[in-house]
Parts: C-alpha cells; sequence; structure tokens
C-alpha cells in the first residue's frame, strides 16, 4: 500500500504541484494551466463576470415566471445544483488547510482564482446548453463529455470527451462520494460521538431517498437547502467578524501583504513562502469552486432556457458566491480569530475558529453541522455529473445501476480509511480538468462571438433592466 500511496504521491505532484521525486518539487500542471485559461476567457468575453454579475445575479436569484426553452429544471435549480457540489467541505476544510500551508495570503490567490475562474464557468455552461441533447429518457444531457465531442472537429473531439468522461465517473466516487461520506462520519463521531456506521447509514438512505429520483427531485432539494444551509453557515461567520471587529483591518492587510511576501513563522504556524501562498491558494481554490473541471456545464445543460447566454450568466455567479462569498468568510474567520497560528490544520482549524466568537459549544456545532449538509449537498450534485458520463459512454441503461452502485459507495466511504482514496481522488479530479480546458481553448473564439452577438441583440439588452422595468 505504501507503494500505491507513493505513486499516487507523485502523480499528484505533477498535476497539483508538490514532491515528484526525493527532493524535488514541482508547481504542478493545472495551476498554470487553470489560471492561464481563465486569464485567456477573460480577455475574449471582454471581462464578461465584471460587466454584467449584477444582471447574472438577478437573472439566476430572482424567481421568474416567463421562463421557457428546452430543459429539466429552472435556472435557479441549475445553480442550486452546482452550488450544491461546490459548496462543500472544501469551504470549511479546504480554506484552512490553504491557509495553514500557505499562510493568510493564500486567501488572496483563491479570491484571483474565483475572479478569472467566472470567465471560466461562463464558458462551460454556455458551451453545456449549446451543444446539450435530449437523451433516451427524454432529459437534457450535456457538459464537456457532449460538448468537446460535438464540439470539436476530427479525432480529437470525441478522444478529449471519453477522457473526460472516464476520469469524471472515477471523480465522482472519490471526491463527490467517500471523501464527502468519510469527512461527516468522521466529524459526526468526533463532535457528538455518532458511530461511523450510522452515520453512514443515515446519510446513504438519504442520498438514495433523492438521487434515485433524478435531476428534477435534486433540483428541487438542492433549491431549498443550499440557501438555507449558505446563510446559516454566513450568520455565524458574521457573529465571529463582529466579536472580533478590531481585528479586521489587520487581517486584511495581512491577507494583501503576505499573498506576495509570505508569511513568517508565528505562534503554531511554521511560515510560509510567497510561492506556497500562490500554489495552495490557487489548488484549494480550484478544489472549492470547480472551475475549469467541466462540472458546471452539466449543471447548466439541464436548465430551461432560451439561449446558452442565459444560463451561462447565471452559473458563472456559482463561482462568485461559492468563492468570493463562502469562501471569504471562513478566511477571514481563520484570521481575525488567530485560529490560522494554532498549529492546526482543516477542519479543527475552522472549528476553533468559530468556537472563539460564538458561545458555548455553538462553534464546534456550527462547523459540525455545516460539514454534515455541505458534503451531503456535494453528494447529490456529483452523482448527477458521475451519471451523466455513464449515459455518455454506455448509454441510458447505465444511469439506474449507477445510482445504485454510488449510493452503496456513500456508506462504504463512511467506514472505510480513506487516505489512498484522497489522493487519488485529488489526481481523478485533476486529470479531468486537462481535456475540459483544452477544449475551452480551442472553442473560445465561438463562445466570445456568439455572447456578443446575444448581449447585442434586443433579448441581451432587456438582461440589462430590472424586472419591474421589462
Amino acid at each position: 500500500m505504501d507503494t500505491v500511496n507513493d505513486i499516487l504521491g507523485r502523480a499528484s505532484g505533477w498535476v497539483w504541484g508538490g514532491e515528484i521525486w526525493d527532493g524535488q518539487d514541482f508547481f504542478g500542471i493545472l495551476i498554470p494551466l487553470l489560471l492561464g485559461t481563465g486569464l485567456y476567457l477573460t480577455w475574449r468575453l471582454s471581462a464578461i463576470q465584471f460587466r454584467t454579475l449584477g444582471r447574472a445575479l438577478r437573472l439566476g436569484l430572482v424567481k421568474r415566471k416567463d421562463i421557457t426553452g428546452e430543459g429539466d429544471v429552472t435556472h435557479y435549480e441549475a445553480l442550486s445544483t452546482a452550488l450544491a457540489a461546490t459548496v462543500g467541505v472544501g469551504n470549511i476544510a479546504g480554506v484552512a488547510t490553504a491557509i495553514y500551508l500557505g499562510g493568510p495570503g493564500a486567501l488572496f490567490w483563491m479570491w484571483i482564482t474565483g475572479l478569472v475562474g467566472m470567465a471560466t464557468k461562463y464558458s462551460e455552461a454556455f458551451l453545456g446548453v449549446k451543444f446539450r441533447r435530449t437523451d433516451a429518457a427524454g432529459e437534457q444531457s450535456g457538459g464537456p463529455q457532449m460538448y468537446l465531442t460535438r464540439g470539436i472537429k476530427g479525432r480529437l473531439g470525441p478522444i478529449l470527451g471519453v477522457t473526460f468522461a472516464v476520469f469524471a465517473i472515477i471523480a465522482s466516487f472519490g471526491i463527490g462520494n467517500m471523501t464527502q461520506s468519510n469527512t461527516v462520519a468522521a466529524t459526526a463521531n468526533a463532535s457528538w460521538d455518532v458511530p461511523t456506521w450510522v452515520a453512514g447509514l443515515v446519510l446513504t438512505v438519504g442520498a438514495a431517498a433523492v438521487v434515485l429520483g433524478g435531476i428534477k427531485v435534486i433540483g428541487k432539494v438542492t433549491a431549498a437547502l443550499v440557501p438555507l444551509m449558505i446563510v446559516v453557515y454566513l450568520l455565524a461567520g458574521t457573529w465571529v467578524l463582529l466579536a472580533n471587529v478590531g481585528e479586521l483591518p489587520d487581517a486584511v492587510s495581512l491577507i494583501f501583504t503576505d499573498a506576495f511576501t509570505g508569511t513568517a513563522a508565528a505562534g503554531g504556524f511554521l511560515g510560509a513562502l510567497f510561492i506556497h501562498a500562490l500554489r495552495y491558494g490557487v489548488a484549494r481554490g480550484i478544489f472549492s469552486n470547480e472551475s475549469g473541471l467541466g462540472t458546471g456545464g452539466i449543471a447548466a445543460a439541464a436548465a430551461k432556457t432560451t439561449h446558452p447566454v442565459r444560463q451561462a450568466l447565471v452559473s458563472m455567479t456559482q463561482t462568485f458566491i461559492d468563492t468570493l462569498v463562502v469562501v471569504s468568510f471562513t478566511g477571514f474567520v481563520i484570521i481575525v480569530s488567530g485560529a490560522w497560528q494554532s498549529g492546526l490544520t482543516g477542519g479543527e482549524m475552522t472549528s476553533l475558529a468559530f468556537e472563539t466568537g460564538l458561545p458555548g459549544e455553538w462553534g464546534d456545532n456550527v462547523v459540525a453541522v455545516s460539514v454534515a449538509f455541505f458534503a451531503f449537498s456535494t453528494l447529490l450534485g456529483w452523482c448527477y455529473y458521475g451519471e451523466r458520463n455513464v449515459e455518455r459512454l454506455v448509454g441510458r441503461a447505465g444511469v439506474v445501476p449507477f445510482r445504485l452502485v454510488f449510493v452503496a459507495v456513500v456508506y462504504v466511504g463512511a467506514v472505510t480509511e480513506l487516505e489512498t482514496v484522497w489522493t487519488f481522488s485529488d489526481v481523478a479530479n485533476g486529470l479531468m480538468a486537462l481535456p475540459n480546458l483544452v477544449g475551452l481553448l480551442i472553442l473560445a473564439g465561438m463562445v466570445a462571438r456568439e455572447t456578443r452577438e446575444y448581449l447585442n441583440s434586443p433579448e441581451g439588452q432587456l438582461l440589462k433592466r430590472s424586472p419591474a422595468e421589462r
């Protein structure tokens, strides 16, 4: 097993950065590729994430009675499904890990990743809707497994599409399933002495009740669950920030200065170089918002919409909410509370941060409950991602068997030690991004051209007006 872990660790180093051989450190293939693609798409789309954020939020979050077009769920339900998959333990433990390894400056690079990632997410969603098709059950199916195959001419397209589908299915069982249920079971056991098998059973039954109903049930459940869990978490974070409001100016200064200079050792913190802040900030930012992995295009393809641009605008707000809002709250709470200097990491650091500002045992309970809800919602979103890729490879007949296996693996993850699975999931998550990023670069011109045409059209101009003005 040690040999397997060693091989996977080196593979993760090549993909995400880290030690690839004794004493040899590597920056990773994906980090510059992800940032470079995001910057390129931001340029090609004329900084669409900054120009249209207000109307995109209105389009996605305001309930509309005039939703038309093909699709299985509303704009908001598609957004909720994408948020369900991304607002997970990465927003709690992942942020803490980034700060532990890269210092407070890592939060700045998570913001940068989120800002440029909005253009990436927009492009994925646009292509997901444009190249979607109706499957044998009458549901819309789209995402990189479809737009790479149908949008890129020649043999390259199908090769990229199949490659993405294979790694996406693997990742759905790893980062989208076993690691989530394992985290919930471990947290419930540590906080409330709940046996891991009990937590696993509850998660399994809950997941089965939702995912076996398909995207329409997933969309309705996430539409109700996601806003509730985010609001509760943000309210708890606001309480801690108000309790430490005097530390906020210094925290902001620390984030910006350490992003470019690194962090000296302090308290239980061992210190970090600038390169660590950049690497871990970008890597954990991508884990959190998934911009570049292609998953956003799968959820977007299910939405009822009259044009790909409309759903793409909604979808890019998912990255904004995930990283610029939820991640920021976690990061600020950790820094202003001083928990980043405690020597703890992951969920333990975040729990300590909340405990400093919330009375009694509320801090630990808020984090434990948030982990449970965030991870459960991630299970729902990733099950849908996995089944869409199974459908791409073997047809509709493979969807129900996949759902049954996925539900069974939830329990396995809860009661099993997962060190190897975590590393394997890191690699699979990264490898599914590679074909998607290649496709986004190839198809960027088409996305930019059709976006410009739509936003300049009479229908596109209407998006600038509020619902009351229309």
